[in-house]
């Protein structure tokens, strides 16, 4: 993935006949100082609603939450959804995919992670089920700790995990499967086959995604500052919402 300058142009407006990849947070929602903690607007989940009906059903959310907390946020609407980055996946007939992983190895993780932040105030630890995510948002001096500790429990469970890093959260997940083959995987099903793929999000994480849409020809949007793949840029969540009204 080949990072582009940070000065990029403003994408252009929305079409009915695109497929939308979003990521959530930090990019629909303003990240908070814990995951429970995110709430989208009224206003954004009134956009979304219409960009799904006036699209035909290609929308979908690709994001590093589970499933499950998906729904949580966009409660009474099941989008199409991609959860874990793309370890499980909703299509649009509602059927869900779990990426298979080595359950074990992960058991043993998690009891290793929960002691390794136990005693240490605003580490918070995540199990999303298929995975686990180490945030320090509310403990930044804590940062190194968290990565140190992560990737020495990466190191015993070996090659069939790997390490995802995002806005101050390190991830430990199964390898193999990313935001852009979740939007591959999408792209060979209807509603999505055959559009021009639109993927929208903030961070490290994201960039797969990016790189994938790239690839298909299609729109790639970075939102907030920093060196990416994407070639357009919106500047913050509330720019996406206005973006999404331009339809």
């Amino acid at each position: 993935m080949t990072a582009r300058p940070s000065r990029l142009t403003a994408p252009p407006p929305p079409r009915r006949e695109w497929a939308y990849f979003f990521d959530i947070d930090g990019t629909l929602v303003a990240i908070a100082a814990t995951p429970a903690g995110a709430r989208p607007g009224r206003d954004l989940r009134r956009l979304l609603e219409d960009l799904h009906q006036a699209s035909g059903g290609a929308v979908a959310l690709i994001s590093g939450r589970s499933i499950a907390d998906i729904d949580r946020l966009f409660a009474g609407v099941r989008f199409p959804a991609a959860g874990q980055h793309g370890l499980e996946r909703r299509g649009a007939t509602g059927v869900v995919e779990q990426h298979a992983f080595p359950a074990e190895q992960l058991e043993w993780a998690r009891a290793r992670l929960a002691a390794a932040a136990a005693g240490k105030p605003g580490l918070i630890v995540e199990d999303k089920g298929l995975s686990l995510a180490l945030h320090y948002r509310r403990a930044p001096r804590l940062a190194s700790y968290a990565h140190r500790v992560t990737r020495a429990l990466l190191r015993r469970v070996g090659a069939q995990y790997c390490i995802q890093i995002g806005k101050r959260v390190v991830e430990m997940k199964p390898a193999g499967k990313d935001k852009g083959m979740a939007v591959l995987e999408f792209m060979r099903e209807p509603p999505f086959q055959g559009r021009t793929p639109v993927f929208v999000g903030d961070d490290a994480t994201d960039e797969y995604g990016f790189a994938t849409v790239n690839r298909l020809r299609g729109y790639s949007i970075k939102v907030g500052p920093g060196r990416t793949a994407a070639r357009w840029r919106l500047p913050s969540e509330q720019a996406v919402e206005q973006w999404l009204r331009s339809i």
